[in-house]
C-alpha cells in the first residue's frame, strides 16, 4: 500500500481507485498493479455527489478537517489523487493498514 501514498512538503497524496453506487462505503483493499488503494462509495457518481462523499469519509476516517482534503487529479476519472494537507505518510498508512 506503501506505493499509492507520498509525503510531500504540505501534506501526503494518496492514489486511490473508486468504485461509486457500492452497497457501503469502506476502503476494499490495495491494488497493487495499478498501485492505487481501493475505496466503494455508496453515492452514484452524478453531479459531484460521490466526490463529496469521498472528501467526507476520508475526513472521517484520518480525523482530518475536510477543508484539508482536495482532489486534486481525476475530479471526474474512478482514478483519482487526493492531497491530504498538513498530513504524514506514515500515520495515513497505519490508519488504512488497520482496514
Amino acid at each position: 500500500m506503501k506505493e499509492a501514498i507520498r509525503q510531500t512538503e504540505d501534506g501526503v497524496i494518496l492514489d486511490l481507485e473508486i468504485s461509486a453506487g457500492a452497497k457501503e462505503t469502506k476502503v476494499n483493499g490495495y491494488n497493487p498493479w495499478r498501485k492505487r488503494i481501493e475505496i466503494r462509495l455508496s453515492q452514484r457518481a452524478e453531479k459531484g455527489k460521490a466526490n463529496a462523499e469521498l472528501i467526507s469519509f476520508l475526513s472521517g476516517l484520518l480525523s482530518v478537517n475536510s477543508r484539508n482534503i482536495r482532489i486534486t487529479a481525476g475530479l471526474t476519472n474512478s482514478k483519482k489523487s487526493v492531497k491530504i494537507m498538513d498530513a504524514k505518510a506514515t500515520d495515513i498508512l497505519k490508519v488504512l493498514d488497520q482496514k
